[in-house]
């Protein structure tokens, strides 16, 4: 991957820090995306640049369409390119039948669907120039099976699904468009209740690793023949 850009939303902490780093150890150059977390972002670059990659911060709110449209331009004027777009940034807000809101349903739905759609679109033409773009959406097991107290996060992450079948389209042949769907990724500091629950549930007993979604997203960025796919990692649970 020498040579290639690839932008990260949500880069700062948890799956969007740990698919950064990998992408800068397979060679890539990193623009690492963050909301509020400026410490955690700058603390990515500085690992980054120690393995020998190019990385910069770029601070963004995705629910804000013209600031997407900048976060976009920015990174191309910094790195001169763009050949990955990364669709990490998301929330994970509990909303109980009864007491959504409207506020709890536009924060579900437009950091979860709204954003990745616009960043698609304003990262597009760069894509496409690169003649090797792709684009891979996190979408999580929620889109697939629907969970209760969850419905608006469930709702966006069906429509990332369907939005990158979509996509996979529009932007063919010269941007591929993949997602992922985790199930439960387990991290240091995560509460124990998580695992157990996860293992109790899904068939391979155990949660996922940090490592495996990134095996999955290297794998997506590699396979030329893959587009409109999303590959569920989820040892099992959605069986």
């Amino acid at each position: 991957m020498a040579g290639q850009v690839a932008l990260v939303t949500g880069a700062g902490k948890r799956l969007g820090r740990a698919v950064a780093l990998r992408l800068a150890r397979e060679g890539a150059d990193v623009a690492v995306h963050y909301g509020k977390s400026e410490a955690e972002a700058r603390e990515v670059v500085a690992a980054i640049e120690a393995m020998g990659r190019k990385a910069a911060a770029f601070s963004a709110e995705l629910t804000d369409v013209r600031a997407i449209e900048k976060l976009v331009a920015d990174v191309a004027a910094r790195f001169g390119r763009l050949d990955i777009l990364v669709n990490s940034a998301a929330n994970f807000q509990e909303t109980k039948f009864g007491e959504t809101t409207e506020a709890t349903w536009d924060a579900s739905l437009d950091t979860n669907l709204k954003a990745p759609f616009f960043c698609a679109q304003a990262a597009a033409d760069h894509l496409a120039k690169s003649g090797q773009g792709v684009i891979v959406n996190f979408a999580d097991i929620g889109g697939l099976l629907g969970w209760r107290e969850y419905l608006p996060h469930s709702l966006a992450k069906s429509g990332v699904i369907l939005m990158t079948r979509i996509l996979a389209k529009e932007l063919a042949p010269r941007v591929r468009v993949n997602a992922i769907a985790p199930g439960t990724i387990t991290m240091e500091g995560d509460p124990a209740e998580w695992q157990e629950d996860f293992v109790q549930r899904a068939p391979l007993r155990r949660t996922g690793r940090v490592d495996e979604i990134g095996d999955a997203v290297m794998y997506l960025i590699g396979a030329e023949f893959v587009t409109g796919h999303c590959l569920v990692i989820d040892g099992g649970r959605t069986l």
